[in-house]
């Protein structure tokens, strides 16, 4: 049932659907700040609000002779208040009401406890916030226990400080309200370490998932070979056997720098010599890393060094391992697993999608 407030001299009166509600049938009168009057009815405010129910409870003091409750709603626009007592008897707003008193609404519907209103008007506030009035909206929203809203302002506030620091609520804040400013430069220090942690959080699962990367490589170049370095794989048919490379694999980046650092390491003379050299330490590293992650437990491993390094590993195991270390090898082995899960899962939906399509070749030729 839509209803509207019209103005009749000093009087208001509620139409629903062009059908006037009686003033006699009234038994409240709503004042404003403009001292206007908003005829309304105690059952249907008392249904709506249960701070109005309170106040329909109390007894009834007689103004000027008029035997009707007086509730007095100040300190906002008339129109708001209109549209506000509107409300409790059609739940309905348009978008203009919504942008042009939508704060005040928001105020008054905490005030007397209207959920509905307040939800809709904690959202459409939420939708019009700007950077000129998001302090004034987020101190509001303080005062109406309003989170979703004061979260999303101090959100907009963290992501445009340099320009809501210029704005007249800003510098209004810093005076009248230094704790609010406190809370407010916590939030965004705050958000700006979580950011740093994410940060640092995906430069390390990525660099994990890169050492993970480079032991499925190491296992690769030694067992099945691949372009430059490791065994041939041999292919045979009924004409002839021949030897062969095999081709670049999927992950050929990373596979080309091992096998330029295993043909390194494998003519290095500094490292023949004892003098050192980086890039064969590094290569060590790998290959100790490999036999850490190996799941191998026969000496069928090829691999080098990998059952050198298990065996001085068990010996190691008896001293106190390097935690470092063990982290990293922990972490690595993980991603290797989530690697793996998500190439099955990949794996599998190519599958169900290749029955698929065979269901569907075979169907359609039954059909044909």
């Amino acid at each position: 049932m839509a209803i509207t407030a019209t103005t009749n001299g000093g009087d208001v009166s509620l139409n629903a659907d062009k059908v006037s509600y009686d003033l006699v049938e009234t038994d409240v009168e709503i004042i404003t700040s403009g001292r206007r009057r908003i005829p309304a009815h105690s059952g249907i405010l008392a249904s709506a609000s249960p701070v109005l129910t309170n106040i329909m409870e109390k007894p009834r003091k007689i103004h000027g002779g008029s035997s009707k409750r007086v509730i007095k709603i100040l300190g906002v626009p008339c129109e708001a208040v209109s549209v506000f007592v509107r409300f409790l008897y059609s739940p309905s707003l348009t978008e203009n009401e919504m942008e042009t008193y939508g704060i005040h609404l928001l105020a008054i519907s905490h005030v007397y406890m209207v959920t509905q209103l307040k939800q809709r008007c904690t959202k459409g506030v939420g939708e019009s916030v700007t950077t000129e009035n998001v302090v004034d909206v987020l101190q509001l929203a303080r005062l109406c226990d309003a989170p979703d809203l004061f979260l999303k302002c101090m959100r907009l506030i963290q992501s445009k400080f340099k320009t809501v620091e210029q704005t007249e609520g800003w510098k209004f804040l810093q005076e009248h309200d230094p704790f609010l400013e406190l809370d407010i430069l916590q939030f965004i220090d705050e958000a700006e370490s979580r950011k740093k942690r994410r940060r640092r959080h995906r430069r390390e699962q990525n660099l994990y998932m890169q050492l993970s990367e480079a032991m499925e490589c190491i296992e690769h170049i030694c067992t099945e070979g691949c372009t430059l370095v490791g065994p041939s794989c041999s292919l045979d048919n009924n004409k002839s056997t021949s030897q062969v490379k095999t081709g670049p694999c999927s992950a050929f980046s990373t596979c080309y720098g091992l096998q330029l650092l295993i043909r390194h390491f494998a003519v290095c003379k500094k490292r023949v010599d004892g003098k050192g050299c980086v890039r064969c330490k590094r290569m060590i590293q790998l290959l100790k890393l490999h036999s850490s992650v190996c799941d191998d437990q026969s000496e069928s491993c090829r691999v080098p060094l990998c059952r050198q390094f298990k065996k001085r590993g068990e010996k190691d195991k008896k001293m106190v391992e390097e935690t470092k270390w063990k982290v990293l090898v922990r972490r690595v082995a993980s991603a290797k697993a989530m690697s793996s899960l998500s190439q099955s899962k990949k794996n599998k939906s190519e599958v169900l999608f290749k029955e698929e399509v065979e269901d569907f070749i075979r169907i359609r030729n039954k059909l044909i």
